[in-house]
């Protein structure tokens, strides 16, 4: 019996999948830059190292267990641990995954999801968070959260994958179990202290416009590297990605200026974020007129649902939940309606391709998604409650986060040093007993 050849390494595929794993990085720094522009300069630092550390941590956790919990042999639940360390991962294919790249590309490309998506969660929970606790919640979510959905959805034999549920490049994988999450871990925080006590403004927009750029541009790899191959359906994702995220750009331009008669940079940047959360897991497998009304559909789901929160008692200090989590549900279902083999042989015909039991199927992996998020996340931050204590001190709060967990400034002088001389002040004149009583008198009678 003559055995057929090994798979071929592709150089071109080789390439472009490494790119793309360099190019979601970059999402990572994107997303610090974004969140960091949209809080208070006391703690812009803080947020962006609330992303940073994501790369240093969840590198280090993907390569002890994360990618054998995630992509290894297992059941349809889990995935075994042969691949702890990246034992038995070398410079082969893995055809189970990709026949044209080895099997160290695919880890270090998945490596850069499972880094940004705790990392969006951040910005729900900004300004009030110690950040040792955020750590050690980082690393457990990822492995107790992240990895089992990442199994289901995308490793060989998850339950989710049997099924049939499309996720392209991660709108449950990612987005949803982030937004749930994200929702989760700001009721169980509790809002910040001077949550609708004072104006909470972004303090640097040209920031926030730069970190939506390396967002979009790092999309890119995002969707289009999820083809694990440069080929035609990468351009097919690439295509849809700019286009969804184009079209929800100017439809959320337009809802701004119907609503308030101005065009705002912050809701040009959440308009971008939103269209490329929508498009996530369609990317590969609709057209590009689906990928306008999906762009569309997603900002109209996320500006309403951010108009709502704002008139709310909920500290979703970013809007996580509105941007990712809601607009990647709508993502994810729409999927279900636009979706043809047409775009992707390999796919499955949607609602209007005549298939309209896909939508069922995407209804599954988003509730899914949502219950595995939100009941990981009430137990780990339960544990890291009782492990570290979760929430800053009053004090540190108003001080900001990066005097007091990092030690440095933003800016010399400027907000942290206005907190330090505030908190003083009010701690001066909550201790000085004033004059003694026999002048109180005397200067009362004068």
């Amino acid at each position: 019996m003559i055995q057929a050849p090994p798979p071929a390494i592709s150089a071109g595929d080789t390439a472009w999948v490494l790119a793309s794993s360099a190019l979601v990085l970059l999402m990572t720094v994107g997303l610090a830059c974004f969140y960091g522009g949209l809080v208070r300069s006391k703690n812009s630092l803080n947020t962006m190292m609330m992303s940073i550390v994501a790369m240093g941590a969840i590198s280090v956790q993907w390569v002890l267990v994360g990618y054998s919990l995630s992509f290894a042999p297992g059941s349809s639940w889990l995935g075994g641990l042969q691949w702890v360390l990246f034992r038995h991962v070398g410079g082969e294919p893995n055809p189970a995954y990709a026949a044209t790249i080895p099997q160290h590309a695919h880890a270090i490309y998945q490596a850069m999801f499972a880094i940004i998506t705790p990392a969006l969660i951040s910005g729900a929970i900004v300004e009030r968070m110690r950040f040792r606790a955020y750590l050690a919640f980082l690393v457990l979510w990822s492995t107790v959260v992240y990895a089992p959905l990442a199994h289901w959805v995308w490793g060989a034999g998850g339950w989710l994958q049997q099924m049939g549920a499309l996720d392209f490049a991660g709108g449950t994988v990612v987005h949803i179990s982030a937004g749930v999450s994200a929702l989760v871990a700001a009721r169980f925080l509790g809002p910040r202290r001077d949550f609708r006590r004072m104006p909470l403004s972004p303090h640097n927009v040209p920031l926030v416009l730069i970190g939506a750029g390396l967002l979009w541009f790092g999309w890119f790899g995002f969707n289009a590297g999820s083809a694990l191959a440069a080929n035609g359906l990468a351009a097919l994702a690439f295509v849809n990605t700019n286009t969804a995220a184009a079209a929800a750009v100017l439809t959320w331009a337009l809802l701004d200026t119907t609503r308030t008669g101005k065009m705002t940079a912050v809701g040009a940047a959440t308009g971008a974020v939103v269209g490329l959360v929508g498009i996530t897991p369609a990317a590969g497998f609709v057209t590009p007129p689906a990928a306008l009304a999906i762009g569309v559909l997603c900002a109209l789901v996320s500006y309403f649902a951010i108009q709502r929160r704002s008139r709310s008692r909920l500290d979703d200090s970013l809007d996580v939940f509105s941007c990712h989590g809601l607009a990647g549900v709508a993502g994810a279902l729409l999927t279900g309606v636009f979706a043809t083999k047409l775009a992707n042989p390999a796919g499955n015909d949607g609602l209007f391709a005549g298939n309209p039991g896909q939508m069922l199927v995407q209804l599954y992996a988003v509730l899914a998604a949502v219950i595995i998020a939100a009941v990981g996340t009430v137990v780990i931050l339960a544990i890291v409650r009782a492990v570290f204590g979760a929430r800053a001190q009053i004090a540190d709060e108003m001080i900001g986060l990066d005097l007091t967990e990092h030690g440095e400034e933003a800016y010399f002088g400027g907000e942290a040093a206005l907190g330090v001389s505030s908190l003083a002040q009010s701690v001066i004149v909550a201790e000085d007993p004033g004059p003694p009583e026999p002048e109180r008198r005397a200067a009362k009678k004068r």
